[in-house]
């Protein structure tokens, strides 16, 4: 048997004190957008406006994900400032690379070796 007389208790090492039932909300709020996102997927709608409804409420699903269920939203300001910038800044910089991106159809210029009797 182990003695737990001189064991202080202490509030929760991160300081989360949410609720289950708040979980569960967060988690119905995620559900009731990802079944949003299927009826978009089957609307009969413009490539572009489906794009961006798309998006839109994946962003909202992601923001809510890291918000509660990551505790991003119990955390400091600064740093929930600092995730926010640097994942947009790493999206970005990984969107560098499109500018190229017609080389996987065409081959890079000149990297073709010219077939026997053909015009340049």
């Amino acid at each position: 048997m182990v003695d737990t007389r001189h064991v202080e208790s202490h509030p929760p090492a991160g300081g989360y004190t949410d609720t289950t039932g708040k979980y569960i909300a967060i988690y119905v709020c995620i559900l009731v957008l990802a079944a949003l996102q299927f009826v978009i997927g089957y609307s009969h709608m413009d490539v572009t406006k489906m794009f961006i409804r798309m998006l839109g409420v994946a962003v909202v699903e992601a923001a809510l994900a890291l918000l509660f269920f990551m505790h991003l939203w119990a955390e400091k300001r600064g740093f929930m400032w600092f995730v926010i910038i640097f994942t947009v800044f790493v999206t970005l910089a990984m969107q560098y690379g499109w500018t190229d991106s017609h080389r996987m159809d065409v081959g890079a210029p000149y990297s073709q070796t010219p077939t026997p009797g053909a015009q340049p």
